[in-house]
């Protein structure tokens, strides 16, 4: 791949972290999750990572391996620190599921077999992401703000309505673009299978196109809520430090981006145990899972059945 690709791949994949997680204590019985990934699907079962991926032959690869996580154990289960090893753990996870699929999907490989799509090849995209992630959505709104008002409560704001607006835009662009419109349509049917399961239906392909890509805990509603949280924990910081430079701003800002994950995870979780008062809370904030899916085909949604039946152990099929 093009390492412009993968940088909007990594990006993308970013996007679905906090789904495998925050789940309500009902769902918790038997938590399920997913992220879409190159020609296929990561999900996430009680005990299993599933992944399943289309080969160019059309024959499907699956593979699964143990799902663990630190937040089980003190302290990385504290309120406001669980959310942010959620979000390493998600990371890290769902890189080595994108490389994996890469190399299946696309078939990346030299010719004496070694993977082309290397740890540096993707170390070296990772950094472009963040550094892109520190430029596009913190760097810029700020530095637009500060064109556009004086006070500082009116700077805040439109900051946060900033970082927003620059979100959407850019996964609507990039949604234009073949590739990665066709990884939103693997999302899209990630989350038709999740609400397929977690409605009791007979699992099948064509129950699964039934149900909606729209889902509660997609981690594209996250991003939204973290744009709220920062508008009102920036707001005390940047007042602090109004007089300072540029950078010691935008590096303010960075350092405080594990506190806005850690609260808006909460939100999340808090919403998700909430039921429907929580659901109509939060409505506002799927909308945006209309950019981030696409409607799958029926051999999506199969790709997607079979991973979220690796991650459960088998049974779905049977």
């Amino acid at each position: 791949m093009k390492i412009l690709k993968k940088i909007n791949l990594i990006l993308i994949s970013a996007l679905n972290l906090f789904a495998l997680e925050a789940q309500s204590d009902e769902e918790k019985k038997i938590p399920v999750g997913g992220q879409a990934v190159i020609e296929g699907v990561l999900m996430k079962g009680k005990n299993l990572w599933g992944l399943a991926v289309r080969r160019p032959s059309g024959e499907i690869f699956k593979e699964s391996w143990a799902n663990s996580s630190r937040t089980k154990h003190f302290p990385y289960n504290l309120i406001f620190v669980r959310g942010v090893v959620v979000m390493c753990e998600m990371m890290a996870v769902g890189f080595k599921a994108l490389s994996k699929s890469g190399e299946i999907a696309l078939e990346e490989f030299s010719e004496n077999g070694e993977s082309v799509l290397t740890f540096k090849d993707m170390f070296f995209a990772v950094v472009i992401a963040v550094a892109a992630v520190g430029g596009l959505f913190i760097a810029l709104p700020l530095w637009l703000a500060g064109q556009l008002a004086t006070e500082q409560l009116h700077i805040n704001i439109i900051e946060g309505i900033l970082r927003a607006v620059i979100f959407i835009v850019y996964v609507a662009v990039i949604g234009l673009w073949s590739d990665i419109r066709e990884v939103f349509r693997y999302h899209g049917a990630e989350h038709k299978t999740i609400n397929a399961f977690e409605a009791g239906m007979k699992m099948t392909p064509e129950n699964i196109m039934k149900c909606s890509r729209i889902h509660p805990r997609c981690g594209t509603s996250f991003l939204l809520i973290a744009v709220i949280v920062s508008i009102i924990i920036f707001s005390p910081v940047k007042s602090l430090i109004s007089g300072e430079s540029f950078a010691l701003q935008v590096a303010a800002r960075i350092i405080l981006i594990p506190l806005i994950i850690g609260i808006s995870y909460e939100i999340i979780k808090l919403a998700s145990n909430s039921g429907k008062i929580g659901l109509c809370l939060i409505s506002p904030f799927l909308t945006l899972q209309y950019l981030t899916t696409r409607e799958p085909d029926i051999n999506q949604a199969e790709i997607a059945l079979i991973s979220l039946d690796t991650a459960l152990e088998g049974g779905l099929l049977a």
